[in-house]
């Protein structure tokens, strides 16, 4: 299996701030699968993050060894694939998961279906995607909750010392939309509780990663006093890290970027529901080639958070949407995902 990159640079319509900081201009990298046997190929995109220890170019570094991990195996081996993959290299999951995309995609391809008809899903069955309302100023927040009118469900980043200031400019600009919080590992137990009050009285749906990755005592301290649901995201990188979670959150939110791959995201939704968790997915900033991806198992969740092409000023392809916040997945073979001209 010989394996293609491209490095694609997207830029946001508006600058995407967290709590640990933010940019405009967002790299991720186009991977193809090209099988030599025959030259058919798959798509994937890995989309890096620092806070995962990834970059293009650590992502560009390790194609070489994975290209390695696959040499001999089946294409269409996925299981084995993933499984060669990660034993030839730890971490690196964003790489990974650009890979085993592709893979996907070329074995829809194959059969002539698209991915999710491959699983046997239906995508009338996945949840509405929140539209994420980035850290701004006043005046420019209530400017993008305004430009997200045709969202009903609304993300809204937390983790700063005006958090009270932002929940209420949100919930006034937004009166009827359904309000979900993130505040990006930056509380801390106290504190989330304390917060967690006040988002009542602005009928928030759930908390996402209030406190530091590894504090999971402090997660489980939060999460019995919480009357609303706790969903980790930071602290659940793989299936392995699920259950140590059950009782600790009422659910997970899984993201490509961090698992590893297609295969590694199933394992972590049948672990998830094993333990009676709620299951969430969400995306890194990408294109529509790296939200096609998760799209296609999007009926398998709760929740779900697929923004981040919608975000983009200019998206290279054309794949998943999420129109006033409906999850449309494509028909087409494999991902379903073509190059804009």
């Amino acid at each position: 299996m010989k394996l293609v990159h491209e490095i694609l640079t997207l830029r946001t319509a508006q600058p995407f701030v967290i709590a640990r900081g933010g940019s405009s201009e967002w790299r991720t990298v186009l991977v193809r699968a090209i099988d030599e046997a025959d030259g058919a190929e798959g798509w994937g995109e890995a989309a890096p993050n620092r806070f995962y220890g990834e970059t293009p170019e650590t992502v560009i570094g390790v194609l070489p060894r994975l290209a390695a991990a696959l040499d001999g195996v089946d294409p269409w081996a996925l299981e084995r694939a993933e499984a060669e993959m990660h034993r030839a290299i730890r971490g690196n999951p964003a790489a990974k998961s650009a890979v085993s995309a592709a893979l996907h995609d070329l074995a829809a391809k194959r059969l002539g279906v698209p991915l999710y008809k491959m699983w046997g899903l239906e995508p009338a069955a996945a949840p509405t995607s929140s539209y994420t309302i980035a850290i701004a100023g006043g005046d420019e927040l209530r400017r993008r909750v305004e430009a997200a009118a045709e969202y009903p469900v609304l993300k809204v980043k937390l983790g700063t010392d005006r958090d009270a200031e932002i929940i209420r400019t949100v919930r006034t600009a937004a009166p009827e939309k359904r309000l979900r919080v993130d505040a990006n590992a930056a509380w801390s137990a106290k504190h989330a509780l304390r917060m967690i009050e006040l988002l009542l009285d602005y009928d928030v749906e759930f908390v996402e990663q209030p406190l530091p990755p590894h504090d999971l005592e402090g997660l489980r301290f939060v999460r019995d006093r919480s009357p609303l649901p706790i969903v980790a995201d930071e602290s659940c990188l793989v299936a392995a890290d699920v259950a140590k979670l059950a009782g600790v959150v009422d659910g997970i939110n899984i993201k490509l970027a961090k698992c590893g791959g297609l295969r590694e995201a199933m394992r972590m939704i049948a672990t998830a529901r094993a333990h009676g968790m709620l299951v969430m997915a969400g995306c890194m900033i990408e294109s529509s080639l790296g939200i096609t991806a998760a799209a296609h198992f999007a009926p398998l969740l709760d929740f779900a958070d697929l923004d981040g092409a919608a975000l983009l000023a200019d998206d290279p392809f054309v794949g998943a949407t999420i129109a006033g916040g409906k999850i449309e997945i494509p028909t087409g073979r494999g991902l379903g995902v073509t190059r804009r001209a």
